[in-house]
């Protein structure tokens, strides 16, 4: 993310974490066919991870965007989690790129834009799987409410996700600066060393532990919810929903912690162990590990979204054929005891009539 963007400003390594920690950073920069290798390989890797991960995305938002006319709000949330997976994936050019020439050559402008493009899709995603989470945990508990709420609504809830990520993100794009170190130039941070600390540490309870704490939360409660539903039948209005639904969401959690989780411990640890015993070589297969585990989440999340969105429509379906069956049903209940009632009536009126026309026979007599 932040500290990864400043990575690529000399010979593919973290200059971020080596600045703030004092250490020099190697402004030569490294020519040994190990490291050539190792460059053509991690800018092979994102080169093709963007080329997948961008189409996918751009696939995916073109058909929800499609079927925004006739969509519920799962699209509007696949459609957000896509554009925050397309806008990291945007900044690997600029990654590979620098890798291969040994500098920043993109200008002020160009760290802003690179840092906010690493910090504002990943809390944008991370929120975004958190709202999902908590609606399909209203859907089960109650499921009149979620389906009460409009389009505008969940925009609004769209919106506000991006609006709390921008604002997360805010503080790195104003102290970011493009200074020159020797010959090259540099993105790095005005903040001190203890206010940056601060600041990645706010960046990880926002970005992984609350989040983590929310999540886990709701699918404990709906893991109990399934475990009753097993035993006891529900009432018709607390139908559960389509359990493959709430599985692929928690796929898609599971992979954004598997492959942010690495990095940000990474990050604290740079932060908070100024002498960790480590090479710089392994440092930077570290660096280039944790940036492929960071990218992969952006190109594998379109198939994950193109399950859902099936599987969301499957259970679209069946959650609107149940309805209808038991609109039927009521119906013709309804029928039933109508046409019960009206042939009772009928037939004590046709008894009632034929015992008064007995009577009046006798009493003629």
């Amino acid at each position: 993310m932040a500290t990864e963007s400043s990575e690529y400003i000399l010979a593919g390594e973290r200059t971020l974490n080596g600045s703030l920690n004092g250490s020099t950073p190697d402004l030569q920069g490294s020519n040994s066919m190990e490291d050539l290798a190792a460059t053509f390989t991690i800018g092979a890797i994102l080169s093709v991870m963007c080329l997948i991960g961008v189409t996918g995305n751009v696939y995916t938002l073109v058909v929800m965007c499609h079927s925004m006319r006739s969509a519920a709000s799962m699209y509007i949330y696949i459609i957000s989690l896509a554009l925050a997976d397309l806008l990291y994936l945007l900044t690997i050019p600029f990654v590979v790129c620098t890798y291969f020439i040994k500098g920043w050559y993109f200008g002020d402008v160009g760290c802003r834009l690179l840092f906010s493009l690493d910090f504002l899709p990943m809390h944008a995603s991370i929120f975004t799987l958190t709202v999902m989470s908590t609606e399909r945990y209203f859907a089960v508990l109650k499921p009149l409410d979620t389906v009460k709420r409009s389009k505008s609504y969940r925009k609004a809830i769209a919106l506000l996700v991006w609006l709390a990520s921008f604002v997360l993100t805010l503080p790195m794009i104003i102290s970011i600066q493009l200074v020159q170190v020797g010959n090259k130039n540099i993105c790095l941070p005005t903040l001190s060393r203890l206010s940056y600390k601060t600041y990645i540490s706010i960046l990880f309870c926002t970005s992984i532990v609350a989040p983590g704490m929310i999540i886990g939360y709701l699918y404990v409660r709906l893991a109990r919810t399934y475990w009753i539903s097993q035993t006891a039948t529900f009432k018709q209005t607390k139908k559960l929903p389509n359990q493959k639904v709430l599985y692929l969401i928690f796929t898609i959690v599971l992979l954004f912690w598997a492959c942010f989780l690495p990095f940000w411990i990474w990050q604290l640890l740079g932060q908070f162990h100024d002498s960790f015993p480590i090479s710089s070589k392994a440092k930077k297969n570290i660096n280039y590990l944790t940036t492929c585990l960071t990218y992969s989440n952006s190109c594998i999340n379109p198939f994950l979204y193109t399950l859902l969105t099936k599987n969301y429509k499957e259970y679209l379906r069946k959650r609107q054929k149940a309805w209808a069956t038991s609109s039927y049903f009521n119906r013709r209940n309804r029928f039933q005891r109508s046409s019960r009632r009206s042939l009772s009536s009928s037939s004590q009126h046709c008894t009632e009539s034929f015992v008064l026309t007995h009577i009046s026979a006798g009493n003629s007599f």
